[in-house]
């Protein structure tokens, strides 16, 4: 706020005064905001390195696992049992509001499939195949809630950031250039008052004369 640009008026005072208030009002509710937004992303923090020391817990299984049965069955024999599935996974994707921030939930089904649906048959394989489907089954349920958990996690530090510049906005630019005005307002009216009383003392002064 340039202090040129200021009527240095009751109401003007009054205005600005209001704003202040305002202003004060918005920076102590985004505060508690940022706040509550930074405890929530710890809580995912902690949450999204669980699911991804899983997610690779299971990856690394899987590839044992697919090493295994390419010695096994040869790996002719793996990518036909691959081939043989029909069904593949289907992804529903959801929202929840957490602070003000929308967040994905996602849905997955058909990631898990029965020994009939993966559709190899159950006589011609043998149990490394199931083995591996299962540990790559496992592996896409992990990928899927590490990709879930790993977005609410940027969403809410995206927030954070964002809610951080509002409140460092209000505290050190908005509210102190509205209080500069409101001083220098009142400094005005103050130095106006003065000479008023000024004027009427010596127009008073005259009168007694």
């Amino acid at each position: 706020m340039a202090l040129r640009d200021v009527k240095p008026t009751r109401s003007e005072l009054i205005n600005i005064k209001r704003k202040i208030k305002l202003s004060e009002r918005g920076y102590n509710i985004l505060k508690m905001k940022r706040d509550g937004l930074i405890l929530e992303f710890f809580k995912v923090l902690k949450e999204a390195k669980d699911t991804r020391g899983e997610m690779l817990r299971k990856f690394q299984h899987a590839q044992e696992m697919i090493a295994l049965a390419n010695t096994v069955e040869g790996t002719i024999g793996v990518k036909a049992a691959a081939f043989s599935v029909k069904e593949k996974p289907e992804i529903t994707l959801k929202s929840k509001n957490i602070m003000g921030v929308v967040v994905p939930e996602i849905e997955a089904s058909k990631v898990r499939k029965s020994l009939a649906e993966r559709g190899y048959g159950v006589l011609g394989s043998r149990a490394v195949i199931d083995e591996t489907a299962e540990a790559y089954e496992e592996l896409v349920e992990a990928i899927i809630e590490s990709a879930e958990v790993e977005t609410k996690m940027k969403r809410l530090l995206d927030e954070i950031d964002r809610t951080k510049r509002r409140v460092n906005a209000l505290e050190f630019k908005v509210i102190p250039e509205l209080k500069e005005g409101a001083a220098f307002i009142k400094m005005r009216l103050d130095e106006m008052e003065r000479d008023e009383l000024s004027r009427l003392k010596r127009i008073k002064a005259k009168s007694a004369e």
